[in-house]
């Protein structure tokens, strides 16, 4: 899976003719590094909006290819529609979805802008988060009096385009001009009702929204100043727009919101919100559903919420607790399940979460069966190879780590580290995960170094690459083992044979991952490079071991006592 993922959103001034629509978003799809996830157009607007999303510059080269297809197939002198446009590309905001920083965005926003500016003569503005002057931070200031203002507009200083010409002449006639910005991820997020009242939706809706809703006396009548203005109670969620209505096909009314900014408002408090607003309504709430696609991230952070409330009552009891270091598939289907995403319509994961769409995977090893991924490592090619090999064993160490952990919490003996185990469990499944990625990664890197000797290509960066990737599997053993020393201390006495082998699992681990780095190096031009890299292996190599023996030691101790003694580790 990409670790940098961005979306582009941009909105074309073309709802009614689809060969046009459909010409524009394969330019847009014709770029390698990312997909075209959705063209939805509408005629009444005239109007398509088109999703994008994949690695950043992969994004901002298929948005490039889309503005310049549309300023050529979309003449604005006959646009007509509903919806506010000035430019056949009319916006094109970025939106971080993974690894990626608001500022990040904004960067890529500069970047395409000038692009279009310099090579398609089209005038740029920037917008939002990636705005060059206060007031250009709202698009409906940009964008005031639309296309047919233009004329007017460009050739002021104070309408000077942050890229592109200021000039009204016969190419941005027909172009218009483009928007560009960055903005966070805004998610379209409705809350299923027991009930087919659409004014009861609305009621929560004017409650939770960020813009709150008029003050009412005990009489029903406006609350107002001494000027006579109706004041307000604050909504309950910040970024937050909502109201409710009735939907036919579900037969139910519904409150339906905007999250404009998921980081300030995530996807299960605007559940929970309208759960506990329903209630005193004397509604329930039956389930949600998610309008277009959402970040992983979203998904994960709830799981994690609802698997912390499971803590909250669990602890309480004093019998067991539970920790959120869990596998990713395990907090998705808990947020599915908590929050009723599939009550009124079907909600699979690999068709609702960005990451999951825009992944391609050219070696997928760490999807392959035990057996499989061993026949495969068995044959005369050489990759997979110990690289590969050395990343599972150091992902199974984790694995172990997060097993002992998970179990050490559910024992009531063990009660005083709980705490500890609840840091542990979820740190070794983000090592579990990256070391998993790294299986595919190693083997890909090799396959590239081939390709690019073979076709004459850059050689020495694709030996980096293979260079990299065991050297971030040599890092991650010394991690493995501290934590494993850490439960074979204080977790679950029954399965420090478990920590034992995460800690022997990751010292084979850091051993072949240094194999991996030294072989690789020798390939390497760069002799500065290679020495500092050498240095750095070796440090973490001596780390891995010195952990690593120190633990066999005790571990065998205790385990050879436990022999000579008798007894079970339960009592």
């Amino acid at each position: 899976m990409p670790r940098n993922i961005v979306e582009a959103v941009p909105n074309i001034s073309e709802g009614q003719n689809r060969e046009i629509i459909d010409e524009v978003a394969a330019a847009a799809g014709s770029v390698s590094g990312c997909k075209v996830l959705d063209v939805d157009p509408g005629a009444a607007t005239n109007r398509t909006v088109i999703t994008i999303a994949g690695e950043p510059q992969a994004v901002i080269e298929s948005c490039f290819q889309l503005i310049r297809r549309a300023s050529e197939l979309i003449d604005m002198r006959k646009h007509r529609g509903e919806h506010p446009r000035h430019g056949a590309t009319d916006v094109c905001p970025f939106v971080p979805v993974s690894g990626i920083t608001m500022e990040d965005c904004a960067e890529y926003a500069r970047s395409l802008g000038r692009r279009v500016g310099e090579e398609l003569g089209i005038p740029v503005y920037l917008y939002e988060k990636a705005a060059s002057r206060p007031e250009w931070e709202k698009l409906p200031n940009i964008r005031k009096g639309e296309y047919e203002a233009l004329p007017d507009k460009l050739g002021k200083p104070e309408w000077e385009p942050d890229f592109g010409p200021n000039e009204w002449n016969d190419r941005v006639a027909r172009t218009g001009v483009c928007t560009i910005g960055a903005r966070n991820f805004l998610i379209a997020y409705n809350v299923n009702l027991n009930t087919r009242d659409p004014g009861v939706a609305r009621d929560i809706g004017l409650t939770i929204r960020d813009t709150g809703r008029f003050l009412r006396d005990e009489n029903w009548k406006f609350v107002r100043d001494g000027n006579g203005k109706k004041l307000k109670q604050p909504g309950k969620l910040q970024c937050c727009k909502a109201t409710g209505w009735f939907i036919e096909e579900y037969q139910t009314a519904q409150v339906t919101m905007n999250l404009t900014d998921i980081s300030v408002t995530p996807l299960h408090m605007g559940f929970e919100a309208v759960k506990e607003e329903a209630e005193k309504l004397g509604a329930r709430v039956t389930g949600s559903e998610v309008v277009g696609l959402l970040p992983l991230s979203a998904m994960l952070e709830a799981g994690r919420f609802y698997i912390e409330r499971q803590h909250s009552g669990l602890s309480g009891t004093g019998r067991q607790g539970k920790t959120t270091g869990v596998p990713q598939a395990e907090l998705i289907e808990t947020a599915i399940r908590s929050m009723g995403l599939r009550d009124v319509a079907p909600f699979d994961p690999r068709e609702k979460i960005i990451e999951f769409m825009v992944e391609e995977k050219t070696v997928d090893l760490s999807g392959m069966t035990c057996r499989a991924f061993a026949d495969e490592l068995s044959t005369d090619s050489p990759a997979p190879g110990g690289g590969s090999a050395a990343a599972l064993m150091g992902a199974l160490g984790a694995s172990l780590d997060s097993m002992v952990a998970n179990l050490s919490v559910k024992k009531r003996k063990c009660r005083e580290h709980w705490e500890l185990m609840r840091g542990i469990a979820p740190g070794a499944q983000a090592i579990k995960d990256d070391l998993l990625n790294a299986m595919d990664d190693d083997t890909e890197a090799f396959n590239a170094w081939m390709d690019a000797a073979r076709s004459g290509g850059d050689v020495q960066s694709a030996v980096r690459r293979a260079i990299e990737v065991p050297l971030r599997v040599l890092a991650r053993c010394p991690e493995i083992i501290q934590l494993a020393s850490e439960l074979e201390e204080k977790g679950l006495q029954a399965s420090i044979s478990d920590a034992g082998v995460a800690a022997a699992a990751a010292r084979a681990a850091g051993v072949g991952a240094y194999y991996n780095v030294l072989i690789n190096l020798c390939e390497l031009e760069d002799r500065e490079y290679a020495s500092e890299t050498m240095k750095k292996a070796e440090e973490y190599l001596e780390e891995t071991v010195a952990r690593a023996d120190s633990i066999f030691e005790r571990v065998q101790e205790k385990l050879a006592g436990k022999v000579e003694g008798g007894g079970s580790w339960e009592e």
